[in-house]
């Protein structure tokens, strides 16, 4: 179930020169499981933003957007104090009811923010968490250190090899032979399908998809799966790794 509301802006600042942090006020009840997003209305824009959380408590609301045009430009100019129109609790997110003892979290560029809040609720249930960042270059890095503080064990590619291990997460995965029974995984399509294919685990993927009203009203972005059509906004964006066409 989704909620309307108002929100504040605590805090809005860049972690490197096109990703930007947000943190919000308001109501956070409707949140109740990473990899869900909100959708934001900004002045001037027909169609809300789809942001993914990134963490959350009783009172405040982190997310973690790039700017990649108008509408997150926009987004990137907002000051402190101001408010915001949200529709929040969006999306069906991870599920952590499974017999998974070495969770594996992948994350690729702006599809790691949803996996901050999903290795905390893990390693509360006292597993060991590895987590997997990739990005493009090393100027693209960031939240590796955040995950490193919580207590997860982190490894770094870049595309170029200037951070952490040349090449892509599947790379990164093979090169550490890293020991997991079960994955998380949020990032770019190519992404998300090198990984299914190359690792026998079963996972859950975040997937992508352009929406319209983010609450499964308008149909568009119903995507098919092996269980039949499925609306990315609605029954994802989380789908399992068995139920995916590529």
């Amino acid at each position: 179930m989704y909620k309307k509301g108002i929100y504040k802006i605590l805090t809005n600042e860049p972690l490197t020169d096109t990703v930007w942090r947000m943190t919000l006020r308001g109501d956070t009840q409707w949140i109740t499981a990473p990899g869900q997003f909100v959708n934001i209305a900004l002045a001037g824009r027909y169609l809300r933003r789809p942001i993914s959380v990134c963490d959350w408590d009783e009172q405040t609301l982190t997310l973690v957007y790039k700017v990649v045009g108008g509408g997150t430009a926009q987004m990137s100019r907002m000051a402190p104090g101001t408010e915001l129109d949200l529709l929040t609790g969006l999306g069906n997110g991870f599920s952590v009811d499974n017999a998974a003892l070495r969770p594996l979290l992948v994350g690729g560029g702006v599809g790691v923010p949803p996996l901050y809040n999903l290795a905390r609720r893990l390693l509360a249930r006292g597993l060991r968490v590895q987590v997997v960042l990739g990005f493009n270059s090393a100027a693209e890095v960031f939240y590796a250190e955040e995950f490193r503080a919580l207590g997860c064990e982190v490894t770094v590619a870049t595309a170029d090899g200037t951070a952490g291990i040349r090449g892509f997460v599947t790379d990164a995965i093979a090169a550490q032979g890293l020991d997991f029974d079960y994955f998380y995984a949020c990032g770019p399509l190519p992404m998300l399908r090198a990984l299914c294919e190359g690792v026998s685990q079963d996972g859950q993927l975040s997937m992508e998809e352009r929406m319209g009203c983010g609450f499964g009203g308008c149909m568009g972005c119903t995507c098919k799966t092996k269980a039949g059509p499925k609306r990315i906004c609605r029954e994802g964006p989380v789908l399992t790794k068995d139920e995916v066409f590529w």
